[in-house]
């Protein structure tokens, strides 16, 4: 929690002028007793009328200026939480933005959301709380204490006692609830997920009639958090029963031992009373003080919860590079003598496909790749080795969990191979920024994302800068032109969000041709066209192949007649390749291919002797 105050750097002013102003209110309110003692012993005790008025005008000027007070310090405390919050808030959603899949699949989507709404809000009312009342309150306890004695010292002795006793309840009860706090917003977290997992998933949920059992596991994680929320809400309230019993015990105590003073002659009436103001003042601010413990135990227990994500360091490292260097890579990538001995070291059979190849760059190559995803048993991906050139399309075929998106989300670096090397352009990718490397790629995954705003917008993510030349040809290419023009508004047609104003289909192919307006040199489609009927995929595949300066094209499909006129095709099983070759040299000699195409073909009668 410490570690996320750097955001009030910016609010230095106002972190000090807000408790400043709150001090300046607690001092003015500690002259009140006085006045009161002054009324009672000097006005009311000698009938002076005009001295009591013009007591009450001090009164009176006491208030409004402690009110003045206190709204300038409302201000200033408002002004740096919010400030406050928002920095932390846009610094967390910049660092959620930069971890890589394998933390964004280990922490959820679920616990991030509410860390970033829920956790966060209630740091922001943490330190609001802390800068109007964290000085205040104790400020107004021991003055008041200390006014105390200047009245009596014998009387001032029941608040030495009661203070004390205060502390120890208020302070016990935080240190019993903190941990509690922590366990409250964990079931917060599981009740969001659930919540979001309905909510997506609604269709699938009543196609299976499965209402009453997701109601019941719903109630269930609300159920055991409302009964956490009872736990810790439990010993909250003790605190303010048990401060009152002690307060007015402390007040009868105060009111015995004044008796016995005034009628000493040691204190008058009027001392007694404001004696007895002094005990009421600690009791409200010790109120306030155990429901501001109360707030800052929940905002500490949420800031740390926000600071063990900023402590998530991204497994992938990126290659920093120098603006001008990034520019010339960019535009000259290395080749031949131009590349450095540490940025590739090819095999002899790459460097013989290389010297095959008419235009070789761009090239992806997998050099013995494995991949084992973080906490998981066993290798999800085990020695893919093969070579891709430019103007190539290879196909990816294989049953389900065989590997086939694990192999594509190696080339934008998505996850890092965990051994071996893919290679983009002759270089390791690991050896590229991120932002270089993926501006080289147009990439399509397995589900349809789009965003809330225009076709035009939802296009400008593939390139900030396209043309209306370039989105129609975009759209064109990817099957779309003829929906869209269609469509009230043409490029400028809303779209609602995650597309649901479009079919599945027509969110496939914008989401294409988002990937094809940067105009990439790697399109990757992983089962991107799963919703397009067997003509516009054939369409779709035609001119993606009659593209200018042809991309490296990999596509992924459950479809053997989607890659079936790939230049290689790849057969994933179980994570390994299980073949590799043209359409024909699979159907002639692997097993795996011929189960998967058979299943999908006729599969020819064998010819009679």
């Amino acid at each position: 929690m410490k570690k996320l105050l750097i955001y009030l750097k910016d609010y230095k002013k106002e972190t000090v002028l807000a408790p400043l102003f709150k001090l300046l209110e607690a001092s003015f309110e500690l002259f009140v007793p006085l006045v009161m003692a002054a009324i009672i012993d000097t006005g009311i005790a000698r009938g002076d009328r005009g001295y009591i008025l013009r007591m009450c005008f001090v009164l009176i000027a006491l208030g409004l200026i402690g009110l003045v007070c206190s709204i300038t310090a409302q201000y200033f405390a408002a002004r740096a939480a919010v400030g406050f919050a928002a920095g932390m808030k846009h610094a967390l959603f910049a660092h959620i933005q930069g971890l890589s899949f394998t933390e964004m699949d280990t922490i959820g989507t679920s616990t991030l959301i509410t860390r970033m709404t829920s956790d966060a809000n209630q740091v922001q009312n943490g330190v609001n709380m802390v800068l109007r009342l964290f000085l205040r309150s104790p400020f107004i306890v021991f003055g008041a204490m200390v006014m105390a004695f200047t009245i009596d010292t014998k009387a001032a002795l029941v608040f030495v006692v009661t203070i004390p006793l205060l502390s120890v309840v208020v302070f016990g009860i935080m240190m019993l609830t903190m941990p509690l706090y922590k366990k409250v917003q964990g079931g917060l977290d599981r009740i969001l997920g659930i919540t979001r997992e309905n909510l997506t998933g609604v269709r699938v949920l009543r196609a299976f009639n499965k209402e009453e059992s997701e109601i019941g596991r719903f109630e269930e994680s609300n159920d055991g958090l409302a009964a956490w929320q009872k736990h810790v809400g439990k010993l909250s309230a003790l605190m303010n029963p048990v401060t009152y019993i002690i307060i007015n015990g402390g007040i009868i105590a105060l009111v015995w031992t004044g008796a016995w003073r005034v009628e000493g002659g040691a204190i008058t009436q009027g001392e007694v009373v404001a004696l007895v103001n002094y005990m009421s003042q600690i009791l409200v601010e010790l109120i306030k003080l155990a429901n501001l413990i109360i707030t800052i135990t929940k905002a500490i227990a949420c800031g740390n919860r926000i600071q063990s994500v900023f402590e998530v360091r991204s497994s992938l490292e990126e290659k920093e590079l120098s603006e001008a260097k990034a520019d010339s890579l960019r535009n000259d990538p290395p080749q031949g003598k131009k590349r450095s001995d540490a940025a590739v070291v090819e095999t002899d059979h790459i460097e013989e496909n290389v010297q095959e190849a008419d235009s070789a760059s761009p090239r992806i190559v997998f050099d013995h790749v494995c991949l084992t995803y973080k906490n998981a048993g066993a290798e999800s991906l085990t020695d893919i080795d093969f070579t891709a050139f430019s103007g190539q399309t290879i196909g990816i075929i294989g049953g389900t969990g065989s590997g086939k998106s694990s192999l594509v989300n190696l080339i934008p670096r998505f996850y890092d191979a965990t051994k071996g090397r893919v290679l983009v352009d002759g270089r390791d990718v690991r050896e590229y920024p991120l932002e270089e490397l993926r501006g080289k790629i147009g990439m399509v995954l397995q589900k349809a994302v789009l965003f809330a705003g225009t076709i035009r917008e939802n296009l400008q993510w593939g390139k900030e800068d396209a043309t209306e030349e370039e989105m129609y040809r975009a759209l064109e290419t990817a099957q779309a032109r003829e929906f869209v023009d269609e469509r009230e508004g043409g490029l400028d047609a809303p779209v609602s969000q995650g597309g649901k104003n479009l079919s599945g289909g027509q969110r496939q192919r914008l989401t294409i041709a988002r990937a094809l307006v940067r105009r990439p040199s790697v399109l990757i489609l992983d089962d991107s066209a799963s919703a397009l009927d067997l003509a516009t995929d054939a369409r779709l595949r035609k001119a993606i192949r009659e593209m200018e300066d042809g991309p490296v094209v990999f596509i992924v499909s459950q479809r053997a007649s989607s890659i079936r006129h790939a230049d290689q095709i790849i057969v994933m099983e179980d994570g390994e390749m299980a073949g590799i070759g043209t359409h024909e040299e699979l159907l002639s000699g692997c097993p795996a291919y011929q189960e998967i195409y058979y299943s999908q073909f006729e599969k020819p009668m064998a010819k009679e002797a």
